[in-house]
C-alpha cells in the first residue's frame, strides 16, 4: 500500500512512540518519520537505531510540515506542547495522540490547533512495564484495539485515514465518546494499576515479610502485580490526575465489592466466595477467547524485542 502519510512526527520517543516508528516501517506508512524528545540522549538514540530519520531539538521544527503529528508525551505535557506546535501545524493535518485520558487531553490540547487541523484523540490499549527509545517493537499493536475519541466536527475522511493507519500497525479500531472511554479504562487500566501499586506498597511496607521472602516467594499473583507496579511513573502520576473523576467512582465501587468479600471471609460464607470466583474467572476466560491475552503461563509478554 502507498504510505498514507508523507511526513509523520513523533514527539515523545519513548515505547509506543518507538513502536509506533517500527511499525510504520514494517508497513510502509509515512515517507519520513521525524522526531523530538527533550533528553538529548533520547534524541541521539532514536537517530542511532533508526527510528527516526530526523530528530529536532523542539517540538515546533519536528511537527512542521508533518501530515500526521502523534503527541506521544504524559498526560500532564499535552497543553504545553499544543501551544508549541500550534502556530507551525500544515494546513489540513491531522494531530492526535496516545493517552489512556481522553477528556482532559481535549479539553488541553483543542484550544491550541488552528482551525483546519484535524484532531483525532487516540488510546492504543498496549505497552509493557519497558520504557525508552530502546523499548519499542513493530508487533506491539498486533491484535490489539485502539480506540479514537474523535472531536466534533472532525473530517470523516481524515478518520477514515487514520483508522486505515492503525490497522495497518496491527491494531483493532473502534470509536466512542471521549467520556465514556475514561469510565472504560478507568475500569479496565487505571483503577487495576491503583491496586497494583497499592499492593506492592503494601509488600514493600510490611516489615515482618522481608524483602528477600518477597523476592524468593512470590506467587504469580504478586508477580503479575510488580509488573504493572513497573510502569512509568510520570505517566501513570498524569493518568490519575487528569482521570479522577472516573477513578475514584470505580474505587469507590471496588471499595464496596472488597468490603463484602472481607464480611464473606470473616463469616464464613464459602458459597458467596465460590460464586464470585465463578463468576470472574468467566471473564478471565471471555479475554482469552477475544484474543486479547493467553493462558501461557507468562501470559504472553515475552515479546521479540527482548531478543
Amino acid at each position: 500500500m502507498s504510505a498514507p502519510y508523507r511526513r509523520v512526527a513523533l514527539i515523545g520517543l519513548g515505547l509506543i512512540a518507538s513502536s509506533m516508528a517500527h511499525a510504520m516501517r514494517r508497513a510502509g506508512l509515512a515517507e519520513e518519520i521525524t522526531g523530538h524528545a527533550r533528553s538529548a540522549e533520547t534524541r541521539a538514540t532514536a537517530l542511532e537505531i533508526g527510528l527516526c530519520d530526523r530528530v529536532f531539538e523542539t517540538t515546533a521544527a519536528a511537527a512542521e510540515g508533518a501530515e500526521l503529528v502523534m503527541l506521544c508525551v504524559p498526560v500532564g505535557a499535552m497543553a504545553g506542547v499544543a501551544a508549541e506546535i500550534g502556530p507551525h501545524l500544515a494546513p489540513g493535518a491531522t494531530v492526535s495522540d496516545v493517552g489512556s485520558v481522553k477528556r482532559e487531553v481535549i479539553s488541553a490540547v483543542a484550544p491550541h490547533l488552528p482551525a483546519g487541523v484535524q484532531f483525532i484523540p487516540a488510546h492504543p490499549i498496549a505497552g509493557t512495564e519497558h520504557s525508552g527509545p530502546r523499548a519499542g517493537f513493530a508487533e506491539l499493536f498486533e491484535n490489539r484495539w485502539c480506540l479514537l475519541t474523535p472531536v466534533e466536527g472532525t473530517d470523516p475522511g481524515a478518520v477514515e485515514r487514520y483508522t486505515r493507519f492503525w490497522e495497518a500497525m496491527g491494531a483493532h479500531v473502534d470509536c466512542m465518546d471521549a467520556e465514556h472511554h475514561d469510565l472504560v479504562l478507568a475500569v479496565t487500566s487505571h483503577a487495576p494499576h491503583l491496586i497494583a501499586y497499592t499492593m506492592v506498597g503494601v509488600a514493600d511496607d510490611l516489615r515482618r515479610v522481608t524483602d528477600s521472602e518477597v523476592i524468593k516467594y512470590s506467587a504469580a499473583g504478586f508477580r503479575d502485580f510488580t509488573r504493572i507496579a513497573a510502569s512509568d511513573p510520570t505517566m501513570w502520576r498524569d493518568v490519575f490526575l487528569h482521570n479522577k473523576d472516573a477513578t475514584l467512582e470505580i474505587l469507590g465501587r471496588f471499595t464496596e465489592e472488597l468490603f463484602a468479600l472481607q464480611r464473606a471471609i470473616r463469616t464464613g460464607d464459602g458459597d458467596m466466595l465460590f460464586e464470585y470466583f465463578t463468576r470472574t474467572r468467566a471473564i478471565r476466560r471471555g479475554i482469552i477467547e477475544a484474543g486479547q491475552d493467553t493462558d501461557a503461563p507468562d501470559f504472553g509478554r515475552v515479546k521479540k524485542h527482548e531478543d
